[in-house]
Protein backbone atom coordinates (compact mmCIF):
# COMPACT_ATOMS: atom_id res chain seq x y z
CA UNK A 1 0.00 0.00 0.00
CA UNK A 2 1.00 3.87 -0.68
CA UNK A 3 0.87 4.33 2.83
CA UNK A 4 3.23 1.79 4.12
CA UNK A 5 6.61 3.76 4.25
CA UNK A 6 6.40 5.46 7.66
CA UNK A 7 3.03 4.41 8.71
CA UNK A 8 4.57 2.93 11.82
CA UNK A 9 5.85 6.77 13.34
CA UNK A 10 5.30 7.06 16.53
CA UNK A 11 3.00 9.17 18.11
CA UNK A 12 3.20 13.05 18.80
CA UNK A 13 5.84 13.72 20.76
CA UNK A 14 5.43 16.46 23.54
CA UNK A 15 8.88 16.89 24.58
CA UNK A 16 8.90 17.82 27.83
CA UNK A 17 11.69 20.14 29.63
CA UNK A 18 13.87 18.41 31.88
CA UNK A 19 15.24 19.84 34.67
CA UNK A 20 18.74 19.46 33.56
CA UNK A 21 18.35 21.17 30.38
CA UNK A 22 16.15 23.83 31.05
CA UNK A 23 18.22 27.04 30.76
CA UNK A 24 19.53 25.70 27.44
CA UNK A 25 16.28 25.06 25.65
CA UNK A 26 14.61 28.30 27.26
CA UNK A 27 17.81 30.23 25.44
CA UNK A 28 17.35 28.23 21.97
CA UNK A 29 13.69 29.49 22.46
CA UNK A 30 14.27 32.39 22.87
CA UNK A 31 16.79 33.05 20.33
CA UNK A 32 14.64 31.51 17.76
CA UNK A 33 11.25 33.70 18.53
CA UNK A 34 13.31 37.04 18.21
CA UNK A 35 14.57 36.19 14.93
CA UNK A 36 12.90 39.11 12.13
CA UNK A 37 9.81 37.17 11.18
CA UNK A 38 9.46 34.32 13.66
CA UNK A 39 6.41 32.97 14.11
CA UNK A 40 5.94 32.99 18.56
CA UNK A 41 2.82 31.35 18.55
CA UNK A 42 3.79 28.44 16.33
CA UNK A 43 7.30 28.13 18.43
CA UNK A 44 5.39 27.96 21.65
CA UNK A 45 3.74 24.46 20.00
CA UNK A 46 6.73 23.56 18.63
CA UNK A 47 8.62 23.39 22.17
CA UNK A 48 5.63 22.17 24.37
CA UNK A 49 5.20 25.26 25.80
CA UNK A 50 2.29 28.01 26.51
CA UNK A 51 2.23 31.60 24.84
CA UNK A 52 1.85 32.55 28.30
CA UNK A 53 4.94 30.92 29.39
CA UNK A 54 6.53 32.04 25.89
CA UNK A 55 6.06 35.57 26.37
CA UNK A 56 7.05 35.71 30.18
CA UNK A 57 10.88 34.19 28.83
CA UNK A 58 10.88 36.47 25.81
CA UNK A 59 10.27 39.33 28.35
CA UNK A 60 12.90 38.31 31.09
CA UNK A 61 15.57 37.68 28.08
CA UNK A 62 14.51 41.88 27.19
CA UNK A 63 15.68 42.50 30.83
CA UNK A 64 18.42 40.82 31.60
CA UNK A 65 19.48 38.46 28.55
CA UNK A 66 20.28 35.27 29.53
CA UNK A 67 20.15 35.65 33.42
CA UNK A 68 16.64 36.28 33.11
CA UNK A 69 15.88 33.05 32.17
CA UNK A 70 17.41 31.66 35.14
CA UNK A 71 15.76 31.20 38.98
CA UNK A 72 16.11 34.83 39.26
CA UNK A 73 19.34 36.37 40.75
CA UNK A 74 22.10 35.87 38.52
CA UNK A 75 25.01 38.34 38.71
CA UNK A 76 25.14 41.30 35.59
CA UNK A 77 26.91 40.67 32.04
CA UNK A 78 28.29 44.01 32.00
CA UNK A 79 31.84 44.61 33.51
CA UNK A 80 32.14 48.06 32.98
CA UNK A 81 35.15 48.44 35.81
CA UNK A 82 37.10 45.28 34.99
CA UNK A 83 40.55 46.03 35.75
CA UNK A 84 43.39 45.02 32.67
CA UNK A 85 44.47 41.91 35.35
CA UNK A 86 40.69 40.91 35.57
CA UNK A 87 40.32 41.05 31.84
CA UNK A 88 43.41 38.94 31.66
CA UNK A 89 41.72 36.24 34.21
CA UNK A 90 38.43 36.33 32.38
CA UNK A 91 40.32 35.30 29.60
CA UNK A 92 42.22 32.58 31.17
CA UNK A 93 39.05 31.46 32.91
CA UNK A 94 37.35 31.09 29.52
CA UNK A 95 39.91 29.42 27.79
CA UNK A 96 40.35 26.65 30.66
CA UNK A 97 36.45 26.17 29.93
CA UNK A 98 37.38 25.91 26.34
CA UNK A 99 40.42 24.36 25.87
CA UNK A 100 40.18 24.12 21.92
CA UNK A 101 38.80 27.93 21.22
CA UNK A 102 41.39 30.07 19.67
CA UNK A 103 41.93 34.40 20.45
CA UNK A 104 39.15 34.88 17.69
CA UNK A 105 36.61 32.85 19.33
CA UNK A 106 37.39 33.84 22.83
CA UNK A 107 37.47 37.62 21.76
CA UNK A 108 33.73 37.33 20.46
CA UNK A 109 32.59 34.95 23.34
CA UNK A 110 34.03 38.32 25.83
CA UNK A 111 32.07 40.81 23.90
CA UNK A 112 28.75 38.43 23.77
CA UNK A 113 29.04 38.26 27.59
CA UNK A 114 29.63 42.24 28.24
CA UNK A 115 33.22 43.06 28.78
CA UNK A 116 35.39 45.35 26.72
CA UNK A 117 36.64 44.26 23.08
CA UNK A 118 39.85 42.42 23.00
CA UNK A 119 41.47 42.26 20.13
CA UNK A 120 42.17 38.27 18.92
CA UNK A 121 45.68 39.24 19.13
CA UNK A 122 45.96 40.21 22.64
CA UNK A 123 44.08 37.47 23.47
CA UNK A 124 46.45 35.11 21.54
CA UNK A 125 49.33 37.14 23.95
CA UNK A 126 47.81 36.70 26.97
CA UNK A 127 46.91 32.46 26.21
CA UNK A 128 50.56 32.03 25.55
CA UNK A 129 51.72 33.73 28.38
CA UNK A 130 50.06 31.59 30.40
CA UNK A 131 51.51 28.63 28.33
CA UNK A 132 47.83 27.83 27.35
CA UNK A 133 48.72 27.14 23.40
CA UNK A 134 50.26 24.08 22.14
CA UNK A 135 52.91 25.21 19.46
CA UNK A 136 52.31 22.05 17.52
CA UNK A 137 48.23 22.84 17.59
CA UNK A 138 48.86 26.59 16.56
CA UNK A 139 50.87 25.49 13.68
CA UNK A 140 48.28 23.03 12.29
CA UNK A 141 45.47 25.39 12.58
CA UNK A 142 44.01 26.81 9.24
CA UNK A 143 40.69 28.42 8.18
CA UNK A 144 38.14 26.46 6.63
CA UNK A 145 36.15 28.26 3.62
CA UNK A 146 33.67 26.44 1.94
CA UNK A 147 30.20 27.36 -0.23
CA UNK A 148 27.05 27.92 1.84
CA UNK A 149 23.54 27.93 0.81
CA UNK A 150 21.83 31.24 0.65
CA UNK A 151 19.00 30.54 3.50
CA UNK A 152 18.28 28.21 6.36
CA UNK A 153 16.93 24.69 6.44
CA UNK A 154 17.70 25.03 2.07
CA UNK A 155 19.95 22.09 2.83
CA UNK A 156 21.16 19.63 5.93
CA UNK A 157 23.93 17.73 6.23
CA UNK A 158 23.47 14.37 7.90
CA UNK A 159 25.68 11.71 8.98
CA UNK A 160 26.79 9.35 11.81
CA UNK A 161 30.16 10.01 13.68
CA UNK A 162 32.47 7.49 14.30
CA UNK A 163 31.20 5.38 17.01
CA UNK A 164 33.03 5.01 20.23
CA UNK A 165 32.61 2.65 23.33
CA UNK A 166 30.50 3.51 26.99
CA UNK A 167 30.96 0.58 29.66
CA UNK A 168 27.15 0.26 28.57
CA UNK A 169 27.72 -0.84 25.13
CA UNK A 170 28.66 1.41 21.28
CA UNK A 171 27.73 4.93 20.84
CA UNK A 172 26.79 6.49 17.64
CA UNK A 173 27.08 10.12 17.73
CA UNK A 174 24.03 11.17 14.90
CA UNK A 175 24.55 14.63 13.69
CA UNK A 176 22.68 17.22 11.74
CA UNK A 177 23.88 20.26 10.68
CA UNK A 178 22.12 22.80 8.62
CA UNK A 179 24.48 24.43 5.54
CA UNK A 180 23.17 28.01 6.05
CA UNK A 181 23.76 28.87 9.27
CA UNK A 182 25.44 26.09 10.68
CA UNK A 183 23.07 25.43 13.71
CA UNK A 184 23.25 22.28 14.80
CA UNK A 185 19.40 20.40 14.41
CA UNK A 186 20.58 16.94 16.15
CA UNK A 187 23.05 15.46 17.85
CA UNK A 188 21.65 12.24 19.40
CA UNK A 189 23.88 8.99 21.35
CA UNK A 190 22.15 6.06 19.29
CA UNK A 191 22.81 2.65 19.98
CA UNK A 192 23.51 1.84 16.52
CA UNK A 193 22.41 2.87 13.04
CA UNK A 194 19.65 1.60 11.34
CA UNK A 195 17.01 3.85 9.48
CA UNK A 196 14.05 2.81 12.01
CA UNK A 197 16.60 4.85 14.60
CA UNK A 198 17.20 8.01 12.36
CA UNK A 199 13.61 7.67 11.10
CA UNK A 200 12.32 8.18 15.01
CA UNK A 201 15.14 11.23 15.47
CA UNK A 202 14.24 13.03 12.40
CA UNK A 203 10.64 12.75 13.42
CA UNK A 204 11.42 15.07 16.84
CA UNK A 205 13.79 17.16 15.00
CA UNK A 206 10.96 17.90 12.36
CA UNK A 207 8.77 18.49 14.45
CA UNK A 208 10.63 21.01 16.28
CA UNK A 209 12.26 22.67 13.40
CA UNK A 210 10.11 21.97 10.34
CA UNK A 211 11.08 20.02 6.99
CA UNK A 212 14.36 21.03 5.37
CA UNK A 213 14.04 21.94 1.29
CA UNK A 214 17.45 19.29 0.79
CA UNK A 215 19.32 16.71 3.11
CA UNK A 216 22.52 15.39 2.14
CA UNK A 217 23.99 12.38 3.43
CA UNK A 218 26.84 9.97 2.11
CA UNK A 219 26.63 6.35 0.39
CA UNK A 220 26.58 4.16 2.91
CA UNK A 221 23.54 2.95 4.99
CA UNK A 222 21.12 3.66 6.30
CA UNK A 223 20.84 6.40 4.00
CA UNK A 224 22.15 4.83 0.71
CA UNK A 225 22.37 1.17 -0.73
CA UNK A 226 26.04 0.91 -1.05
CA UNK A 227 25.80 -2.83 -2.24
CA UNK A 228 23.37 -1.53 -5.23
CA UNK A 229 24.30 1.56 -6.39
CA UNK A 230 21.12 3.31 -7.92
CA UNK A 231 18.44 1.72 -5.29
CA UNK A 232 17.03 3.51 -2.53
CA UNK A 233 16.39 2.73 1.07
CA UNK A 234 13.62 2.72 2.97
CA UNK A 235 14.90 5.87 5.19
CA UNK A 236 15.29 7.38 1.83
CA UNK A 237 11.73 6.88 0.44
CA UNK A 238 10.42 8.10 4.01
CA UNK A 239 12.41 11.23 3.19
CA UNK A 240 11.00 11.47 -0.23
CA UNK A 241 7.41 10.88 0.68
CA UNK A 242 7.69 13.97 3.05
CA UNK A 243 8.91 16.11 -0.16
CA UNK A 244 12.58 16.34 1.06
CA UNK A 245 15.01 15.99 -1.91
CA UNK A 246 17.68 14.06 -0.73
CA UNK A 247 21.50 14.10 -2.39
CA UNK A 248 24.21 11.70 -1.65
CA UNK A 249 28.09 12.53 -1.59
CA UNK A 250 30.25 10.76 -4.07
CA UNK A 251 31.97 7.68 -2.66
CA UNK A 252 35.27 8.41 -0.95
CA UNK A 253 34.42 12.55 -1.18
CA UNK A 254 33.48 13.00 2.40
CA UNK A 255 34.41 16.57 1.55
CA UNK A 256 30.87 16.71 0.07
CA UNK A 257 29.51 16.70 3.30
CA UNK A 258 32.23 19.37 4.77
CA UNK A 259 30.34 21.21 6.96
CA UNK A 260 29.62 18.31 9.50
CA UNK A 261 32.68 16.75 8.89
CA UNK A 262 34.00 19.73 10.30
CA UNK A 263 31.53 19.62 13.11
CA UNK A 264 32.78 16.02 13.82
CA UNK A 265 36.14 17.23 14.25
CA UNK A 266 35.03 19.90 17.12
CA UNK A 267 33.05 17.40 18.61
CA UNK A 268 35.66 15.11 19.15
CA UNK A 269 38.31 18.07 19.81
CA UNK A 270 36.07 19.74 22.52
CA UNK A 271 33.92 16.35 23.99
CA UNK A 272 35.17 13.34 23.31
CA UNK A 273 39.21 13.21 23.37
CA UNK A 274 40.15 12.17 26.69
CA UNK A 275 36.70 11.18 28.11
CA UNK A 276 34.93 7.67 28.58
CA UNK A 277 31.09 7.56 29.07
CA UNK A 278 29.68 4.74 31.42
CA UNK A 279 26.36 4.08 28.83
CA UNK A 280 24.13 5.65 25.96
CA UNK A 281 22.46 8.88 28.63
CA UNK A 282 26.26 9.90 30.09
CA UNK A 283 27.26 10.58 26.57
CA UNK A 284 23.54 12.48 26.07
CA UNK A 285 24.38 14.46 28.85
CA UNK A 286 27.30 15.85 27.10
CA UNK A 287 26.36 16.17 24.04
CA UNK A 288 23.41 18.36 25.15
CA UNK A 289 25.69 20.65 27.09
CA UNK A 290 28.56 21.06 24.75
CA UNK A 291 25.13 21.35 21.76
CA UNK A 292 24.04 24.32 23.85
CA UNK A 293 27.71 25.95 23.90
CA UNK A 294 27.87 25.41 19.97
CA UNK A 295 25.27 26.80 18.76
CA UNK A 296 24.79 29.89 21.45
CA UNK A 297 27.99 30.67 22.91
CA UNK A 298 30.88 29.65 20.28
CA UNK A 299 31.78 32.00 18.18
CA UNK A 300 32.19 30.25 14.39
CA UNK A 301 35.06 32.20 12.62
CA UNK A 302 33.12 30.99 9.07
CA UNK A 303 29.87 33.54 10.30
CA UNK A 304 32.47 36.24 11.22
CA UNK A 305 32.45 35.39 14.78
CA UNK A 306 28.78 35.35 15.06
CA UNK A 307 26.81 32.06 16.84
CA UNK A 308 25.20 29.88 14.51
CA UNK A 309 21.34 30.45 16.29
CA UNK A 310 21.96 34.20 15.17
CA UNK A 311 21.94 32.57 11.61
CA UNK A 312 18.99 30.07 11.86
CA UNK A 313 15.48 30.30 11.53
CA UNK A 314 12.86 27.29 11.79
CA UNK A 315 11.23 26.01 8.84
CA UNK A 316 7.56 27.05 7.78
CA UNK A 317 7.65 23.60 6.11
CA UNK A 318 5.76 21.94 8.82
CA UNK A 319 6.06 17.98 9.61
CA UNK A 320 3.00 16.30 8.67
CA UNK A 321 1.79 13.31 10.63
CA UNK A 322 0.38 11.17 8.17
CA UNK A 323 1.88 10.74 5.09
CA UNK A 324 0.28 12.37 1.84
CA UNK A 325 -0.94 10.08 -1.11
CA UNK A 326 1.28 10.28 -3.99
CA UNK A 327 -0.32 11.89 -6.98
CA UNK A 328 1.47 11.81 -10.34
CA UNK A 329 0.53 13.43 -13.29
CA UNK A 330 -2.10 12.28 -16.89
CA UNK A 331 0.42 11.78 -19.03
CA UNK A 332 2.78 9.12 -16.95
CA UNK A 333 2.23 5.92 -16.47
CA UNK A 334 1.85 4.26 -13.18
CA UNK A 335 3.01 0.61 -11.88
CA UNK A 336 3.20 -1.24 -8.90
CA UNK A 337 6.56 -2.44 -7.55
CA UNK A 338 6.58 -6.24 -7.39
CA UNK A 339 7.73 -8.01 -4.30
CA UNK A 340 11.13 -8.40 -5.34
CA UNK A 341 11.59 -4.46 -6.54
CA UNK A 342 10.78 -5.12 -10.19
CA UNK A 343 8.55 -3.58 -12.36
CA UNK A 344 6.95 -4.53 -16.07
CA UNK A 345 6.70 -2.06 -18.98
CA UNK A 346 6.77 -2.69 -22.25
CA UNK A 347 7.16 -6.26 -22.04
CA UNK A 348 10.29 -5.95 -20.60
CA UNK A 349 11.22 -6.28 -16.87
CA UNK A 350 13.86 -3.77 -14.39
CA UNK A 351 14.74 -3.74 -11.29
CA UNK A 352 14.11 -0.90 -8.71
CA UNK A 353 14.65 -1.33 -5.42
CA UNK A 354 13.32 -4.07 -2.98
CA UNK A 355 12.07 -0.95 -0.49
CA UNK A 356 9.82 0.07 -3.62
CA UNK A 357 7.57 -3.12 -2.95
CA UNK A 358 3.95 -2.30 -3.06
CA UNK A 359 4.35 1.23 -3.83
CA UNK A 360 3.27 3.04 -7.16
CA UNK A 361 5.69 4.37 -9.72
CA UNK A 362 5.31 6.68 -12.30
CA UNK A 363 7.19 6.48 -16.06
CA UNK A 364 7.83 9.14 -17.90
CA UNK A 365 8.43 9.55 -21.77
CA UNK A 366 11.06 11.67 -22.39
CA UNK A 367 10.03 15.16 -24.11
CA UNK A 368 12.63 15.02 -27.10
CA UNK A 369 13.59 11.36 -27.73
CA UNK A 370 11.07 8.59 -28.44
CA UNK A 371 12.36 5.43 -26.94
CA UNK A 372 13.57 7.09 -23.59
CA UNK A 373 11.93 7.10 -19.86
CA UNK A 374 12.44 8.32 -16.67
CA UNK A 375 10.78 6.53 -13.67
CA UNK A 376 9.83 8.69 -10.89
CA UNK A 377 8.97 8.24 -7.23
CA UNK A 378 7.01 11.04 -5.89
CA UNK A 379 9.48 13.87 -7.07
CA UNK A 380 12.86 11.44 -6.85
CA UNK A 381 14.40 10.01 -10.61
CA UNK A 382 14.79 6.62 -9.68
CA UNK A 383 16.65 5.75 -13.26
CA UNK A 384 16.56 6.38 -16.97
CA UNK A 385 15.84 3.12 -19.37
CA UNK A 386 16.22 3.04 -23.15
CA UNK A 387 14.03 1.08 -24.67
CA UNK A 388 15.27 2.18 -28.42
CA UNK A 389 17.88 -0.30 -28.97
CA UNK A 390 19.78 -1.40 -25.15
CA UNK A 391 16.98 -2.35 -22.85
CA UNK A 392 19.34 -2.22 -20.06
CA UNK A 393 18.45 1.08 -17.30
CA UNK A 394 20.51 3.87 -16.17
CA UNK A 395 20.97 4.51 -12.74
Amino acid sequence: MVDSIGSDLPETLTMPWNAKDIMNLREEFVLLARQEGANRRALCQRFGISPQTGYKWLARYEEAGRAGLAERSRRPLSHPRLTVRELEDAVVELRTQHPTWGGRKLSRRLLDLGMPLLAPSTVTRILHRHQLIDPQQSMAATPWQRFEHAAPNDLWQMDFKGHFPTNAGACHPLTVLDDHSRFNLALRACAEQRGSTVQAQLTEVFRRYGLPVRINTDNGAPWGTPRQPGQVSELALWLIRLGIRIGFSRPRHPQTNGKDERFHRSLKAEVLNGRSFTSLAHAQQAFDQWREVYNQQRPHDALQGATPITRYQVSPRLFPEHLPPLEYGPDDTVVTVKSLGMISFQKQHFKLSTALRGQPVAIRPSPDIDGLFDIYFAHHQLMRIDLRQNPSPTP
